[in-house]
């Protein structure tokens, strides 16, 4: 430990310039995925503006459960299916993963074909699990 205060202290220029990098590069990645919504802000989506749920997990992942009239296409099969959910594209849509966490990679496949308003909900479905949550099997 002793070591690494030392280098810090004889190199604070590299680290601090470290930290803006990383910084920066993780600013820019959160950008690029989308934004995000909590549970409580999926539910007003949902309810107000009938926001369309894609769930991308896996289908064992999803036997578990999953949100009411939610549309299930696995993150794996998101490019060559993308033209089922075309009809969405200028609504609400709330893309749900395992933990909120591979939500950011769909959300940039959306993004980039076209849709208008894709968020990840933050925490995925174990969030809406922890949350008491109603899911449909």
């Amino acid at each position: 430990m002793e070591q690494v205060i030392e280098f810090v202290i004889n190199n604070y220029l590299l680290v601090i310039a470290f930290a803006l990098a990383l910084g920066m590069l993780l600013f820019s990645e959160s950008k690029k995925a989308g934004a995000s919504v909590s549970t409580a802000e999926a539910i007003q989506l949902i309810n107000k503006e009938d926001a369309v749920i894609l769930d991308i997990r896996s289908k064992k992942e999803v036997e578990s459960g999953t949100i009411t009239n939610s549309i299930h296409i696995p993150l794996v099969d998101l490019d060559k299916r993308i033209g089922e959910i075309e009809k969405y594209k200028a609504k609400d849509v709330v893309v749900v993963c395992n933990m909120g966490q591979t939500a950011g990679s769909a959300t940039k496949k959306l993004m980039a074909a076209g849709f208008e308003k894709v968020v990840r909900l933050k925490g995925g479905i174990v969030e809406w699990k922890a949350q008491s949550l109603p899911l449909v099997k």
